[in-house]
């Protein structure tokens, strides 16, 4: 016997008991919730952009292979390497000011295939 939510997905089976709402996988096999290392061309590009910001420069660090904390912490790493503030917003490292020369070479130095790119 299978329930299903309101929407028609699985959430319950005889066989295998509760299920994942999404992929209809059991709750201990199901994958949903991981974060996924974004698919990319293994490539690290390092830009200049000042569009929409009033004029002040950020350097963006795009198409890292990490996620979670990992990202979380080589931002914070590469910020006080420059000895400046930054943001990460959706995958993409913001480091204030135009550090490309910086943060190309310890990236490379981390062991990343990096490209510097745009302006």
């Amino acid at each position: 016997m299978a329930k299903q939510n309101k929407s028609g997905g699985l959430v319950y089976s005889t066989e295998f008991g509760r299920a994942c709402p999404e992929c209809s996988q059991p709750i201990n096999e199901c994958r949903c919730g991981e974060p996924q290392v974004p698919a990319g061309d293994g490539i690290v590009r390092v830009s200049r952009e000042s569009k929409g910001r009033g004029g002040k420069v950020v350097t963006l660090v795009t198409g890292v292979p990490l996620v979670g904390p990992e990202l979380k912490t080589l931002a914070k790493e590469l910020k006080q390497k420059c000895g400046v503030g930054g943001a990460l917003k959706d995958g993409i490292i913001e480091i204030q000011g135009d550090q490309r020369d910086l943060l190309a070479a310890e990236l490379t130095k981390r062991g990343f295939t990096v490209r510097k790119s745009g302006g």
